[in-house]
């Protein structure tokens, strides 16, 4: 469970300093790549046409899905070939990245390598802050408190663009560990 405020935890961290541009860089490289592009550029192609009364549907389908157990959307998404490299990216940061997830430009989810809460991301700061607002926005989150895993967690939020460079196709969020961003950051490396 994530809290906003950890007070017994001290103060936040700054998202802002931990979230260094070389980070953001690192995280659009990998990000910048072609199952990346394809895997957008199509579901824009299929859901690009949806109506708001069709977004919220799928993103209640995804919700009911959540505690059902039959899980066809989330199955499909979990299982489709960006979430799964979405899922390395993760295990290659060695517990730098607590999720990562990509939006199409209607703001539904494409792929990730966790379970989201919703579907459609497109109602919410990472999406609203970034797609609409060009090729080059870049949108890091307040930190968050998570008592779970008992560390600071933020949202390095950006537009994804077609191979151009210039053209919006969607967004993607990754959520940094800042505990560790800061033990790494400590430690010097």
């Amino acid at each position: 469970m994530v809290h906003a405020n950890a007070a017994e935890q001290g103060p936040a961290p700054d998202a802002k300093a931990l979230i260094t541009p070389a980070m953001v860089a690192d995280a659009r490289a990998w990000v910048d790549t072609e199952i990346v592009r394809v895997s957008v550029e199509a579901q824009n192609g299929r859901y690009g046409a949806l109506q708001q009364a069709e977004i919220d549907a799928l993103d209640k389908q995804w919700r009911e899905e959540r505690e059902a157990a039959d899980k066809p959307l989330i199955a499909a998404t979990l299982s489709n070939p960006l979430s799964v490299y979405l899922s390395r990216m993760q295990g290659r940061s060695v517990g730098l990245y607590v999720e990562i997830f990509v939006m199409d430009d209607n703001g539904l989810n494409v792929g990730q390598s966790s379970i989201t809460g919703d579907f459609w991301q497109g109602d919410e700061a990472k999406f609203q802050k970034t797609f609409p607002v060009g090729p080059d926005a870049v949108f890091i989150d307040e930190p968050e408190w998570d008592d779970d895993f008992k560390i600071w967690r933020a949202q390095l939020n950006y537009t994804l663009t077609a191979e151009d460079g210039t053209t919006p196709i969607g967004a993607a969020t990754v959520e940094v560990n800042l505990t560790e961003a800061a033990r790494r950051q400590a430690a010097g490396s």
